[in-house]
């Protein structure tokens, strides 16, 4: 039986240049590989070490790269390895099969939005109504799905987010705020669904997730093993789970030591 392996991608797998935390001296830096170009510009990057590991990952699991990510956004991507045949887009909206959404998934999810949470027009007019320009950069919405906002960090307030996840609360929305950006995303919309959905699919018997946000939290809770690095939203509340491991490495050297993990998992001593 195939071994199912979900992993978010930015701050898990790959990271931008901003996100790298390289601590040690330069002479002792990683060598590093850039996996997306964006405008002619690279823009993530992850170990030339963690590219083999994800390599080696490729030819021993199902790989499932799962992001909150647009199609578009991923498909920027460039990872080492075998290209996965199933990918989750869109916070779970889209799963994507040799590249391509899958109609009845897309469908399946249309349904749950509509029947479980309020829709993405009124969160949308709350946001552009109570975010202030003074800190807002850009106002987004991803695949007609959720809605992001690109902010100012040291001029965000404190207490706005919180605020907003109240509000939002009662709306059967969840909000999570990543670096620069503040998400809203219906509850229905998770991970975890199209997880489930893929290991149906592959008969997996065994799944293994790893992730660093609030966005993260319902996906590591259904696999089997989980892991989550040393930074990011999870490990700032100090967020854990029984099946959860938290790992002390912060920045891309964190994104090595998850594909090590995983890889442990998949091929366990004899």
């Amino acid at each position: 039986m195939p071994v199912l392996v979900a992993s978010d991608l930015d701050r898990t797998l790959i990271y931008s240049a901003a996100a790298l935390a390289l601590t040690m001296p330069d002479a002792r830096a990683p060598r590093l590989l850039c996996v997306e170009v964006h405008e002619s510009k690279p823009l993530c990057y992850m170990t030339e070490t963690a590219a083999r590991l994800l390599t080696d990952l490729g030819d021993s699991a199902v790989f499932v790269p799962t992001t909150t990510r647009t199609r578009k956004q991923y498909q920027r991507i460039n990872l080492p390895g075998p290209a996965p045949a199933y990918a989750i887009c869109a916070n779970g909206g889209h799963l994507l099969v040799d590249g391509v959404s899958d109609r009845d998934w897309q469908a399946r999810v249309a349904a749950r939005l509509a029947d479980e949470c309020a829709p993405l027009a009124e969160v949308q007019e709350h946001l552009l109504r109570t975010a202030d320009p003074v800190w807002v950069r850009k106002h987004r919405v991803a695949e007609d799905l959720f809605a992001y906002l690109v902010v100012e960090r040291e001029l965000l307030p404190g207490d706005w987010v919180k605020e907003l996840a109240a509000w939002a609360e009662n709306l059967g929305w969840t909000v999570s705020l990543q670096g620069r950006k503040i998400y809203a995303v219906p509850k229905p919309l998770t991970k975890s669904a199209a997880m489930h959905e893929v290991a149906r699919r592959t008969g997996a018997d065994l799944t293994l997730a790893a992730g660093d946000s609030l966005l993260d939290a319902d996906l590591l809770l259904a696999a089997d093993r989980g892991w989550r690095p040393g930074h990011g939203e999870l490990a700032d509340v100090g967020w854990t789970a029984p099946t959860v491991s938290a790992l002390p490495e912060r920045g891309v050297l964190a994104g090595e030591r998850i594909l090590r993990e995983f890889l442990a998992a998949v091929r366990p001593p004899r």
